[in-house]
């Protein structure tokens, strides 16, 4: 049974504990662990930071999930009106990266810097199909959902996860090879901007994975909202959309 089927608790007034949560969590899982390790050299006291943010992110994602899925929302289609704010705002933030490149790159007079290694181009061309194939996949997803097959929604939304998980585990197989090369991301100004480019869209690819895992749990007991399947879809289209971007700068110019 969907969540639109089942009874939906009346709106209350706009107060929720999930933000603050959240936000409490990600500012000690990130800003406070990251100072602690590299900064303060202190793996103790990183450790201890991101023992308290990861429960309470993970509390604050669960009670935001359990209010979209239980609490009938006071504005009809929030969501379909602030998603493309927040796209707007990210393709903002990626352009801010493309700038410094195209800058560094247009005004350097060889280019890569000296210590870059060779980048073989196959592996950036399997990636970019299987991120190609996962936009695919949650289509079909959603188009499973619109024609009530529950199982055939899961099944689908899995297998755009796995592509996902695939590509990740391609990305960290490319830094592993990289560090071996002793290519660091403060090597040369190539290695800044390759690093802080793919690891920026590396972390969008978790985050939507993550509301993947957001979807999928209740999915599994029959609970599902088609504004966050939606939502879910629309953000994964931009990510992908993003890689190309990515692969044809960085990569190939």
């Amino acid at each position: 049974m969907s969540a639109e089927s089942s009874h939906a608790h009346e709106h209350h007034w706009e107060w929720s504990q999930a933000p603050f949560w959240v936000v409490a969590g990600v500012f000690f899982l990130v800003p406070l662990t990251f100072a602690a390790y590299f900064q303060y050299q202190n793996p103790l006291l990183a450790a201890i930071f991101a023992g308290l943010g990861t429960p309470m992110l993970l509390a604050g994602i669960a009670m935001w999930v359990n209010e979209g899925l239980t609490v009938k929302p006071l504005i009809a289609d929030v969501a379909g009106i602030g998603l493309p704010i927040f796209i707007i705002s990210e393709i903002f933030i990626f352009l801010s990266f493309f700038v410094a490149y195209w800058m560094m790159r247009l005004g350097a007079d060889v280019w890569p810097p000296e210590g870059t290694p060779e980048f073989p181009v196959t592996l950036p061309l399997i990636m970019t199909v299987i991120l190609v194939s996962s936009s695919v996949t949650i289509h079909i997803a959603e188009e499973k959902y619109a024609h009530n097959d529950h199982g055939g929604f899961v099944k689908w939304l899995v297998l755009t996860m796995l592509l996902g998980l695939i590509f990740i585990s391609m990305t960290f197989y490319e830094y592993n090879h990289l560090f071996h090369e002793e290519f660091y991301p403060d090597t040369n100004a190539f290695g800044t901007i390759f690093f802080s480019l793919t690891g920026f869209h590396a972390s969008h690819v978790i985050g939507g994975l993550g509301i993947f895992v957001c979807v999928l749990l209740p999915a599994l007991r029959g609970r599902t909202n088609k504004t966050f399947i939606t939502c879910a879809s629309i953000y994964w289209h931009f990510v992908d959309v993003v890689w190309f971007f990515v692969v044809s700068q960085i990569y190939f110019w």
